[in-house]
């Protein structure tokens, strides 16, 4: 059995980029006297002599565009007022005048529409003031901006998720997943997550499952649960039962006591027609974890070897851990007639 990932878990366990706005006050220092030092000329700056050069290029992206490493930096009159309100915007944000930072967005943007970093970072303190659909209307100007980011899909997907609508959220975070494997593309972490997507609701899909599952376990071989989740997934579906076997005694190399992981094997032996392995095994996972699709795949193995009293136990256990389980409930009706 693998762990059910709910989109806002997926979504929030994949956050890390978003911990930009922490480090925002380090850069205005950095950069606070470039943006009041713009005359009437454009300025240039030589990245090769000057360190705040990397400070720039962290806040200003788009003023780089071209630019080489021994090529001075120039940005024209405009765009250098664009980044003097762009900086004052989050110097205002951090000091938590909302207003203001708002005001200092709408210049920066007037000057220069096209940097999709300030309409992110603007889309952040809409939210912030609880402004959400025009901070949707920014967050998906930064995507036309820049199709291969990662952090607007992800606050979409947190958003819609929020306003009752997940299943756009799913599309949203799976598309910031997908540029995140762009990015990071040996991390297994995402692959893992991205199969784990593709497991169940709208975007359910089992041959791109495989394939994620499968780049995350050759990136890390010991990932006990994408071995685990894969294994199961095999299990689920009659396919590849001796791989599905091997790949789950591995995830339990990893981590032997682990309920969920059991419960894998005890269902593959169940699927197998294994059944006295299967009870045996099941009834350990359940030991460790009780949880209502053990006590299910246990009441299944009870009712092949005819044990009628303990298949009924299990699966009234199952269902008052989890009452909403209308198949089980028609498992249980269909006793009366045995």
């Amino acid at each position: 059995m693998p762990k059910k990932f709910t989109p806002l878990e997926t979504i929030e366990s994949q956050q890390k980029a978003l911990m930009f706005l922490t480090g925002f006050i380090w850069v205005i220092l950095a950069v606070f006297f470039i943006a009041f030092a713009v005359k009437e000329d454009a300025f240039a700056l030589d990245p090769s002599l000057d360190p705040s050069f990397k400070y720039i290029r962290r806040v200003y992206p788009a003023g780089l565009k071209g630019v080489g490493r021994s090529t001075p930096l120039r940005l024209d009159k405009k765009a250098s007022l664009s980044l003097s309100h762009y900086i004052m915007a989050l110097f205002y944000y951090d000091l938590g005048e909302l207003e203001k930072a708002v005001k200092e967005y709408e210049d920066a943007l007037r000057l220069d529409n096209g940097v999709a970093l300030v309409h992110l970072d603007f889309a952040v303190t809409l939210i912030k003031k609880n402004e959400i659909s025009r901070a949707m209307d920014e967050l998906n100007y930064t995507i036309k901006l820049d199709p291969e980011a990662i952090e607007p899909h992800a606050v979409l997907a947190l958003l819609n998720l929020a306003q009752g609508k997940p299943g756009l959220a799913v599309k949203e975070y799976e598309a910031a997943l997908k540029n995140s494997s762009k990015f990071n593309p040996n991390d297994p972490e995402v692959h893992f997550y991205l199969g784990a997507l593709y497991s169940e609701g709208e975007l359910k899909n089992n041959v791109l499952l495989e394939e994620e599952f499968k780049k995350a376990i050759a990136l890390k071989p010991d990932y006990a649960e994408a071995l685990n989740f894969l294994g199961y997934t095999y299990v689920e579906n009659n396919k590849n039962l001796k791989v599905a076997e091997d790949l789950i005694k591995r995830a339990l190399k990893v981590d032997p006591d682990n309920g969920a992981y059991i419960d894998s094997l005890g269902w593959l032996y169940y699927k197998r027609g294994r059944f006295k392995e299967a009870k045996e095994t099941l009834e350990k996972a359940v030991s460790l974890m009780p949880d209502p699709v053990i006590f299910d795949h246990l009441g299944d193995v009870f009712f092949k070897i005819k044990d009628i009293k303990n298949a009924q136990a299990n699966w009234q256990e199952s269902l008052k851990l989890n009452p909403t389980q209308d198949d089980l409930k028609k498992k249980i009706e269909a006793l009366k007639d045995k």
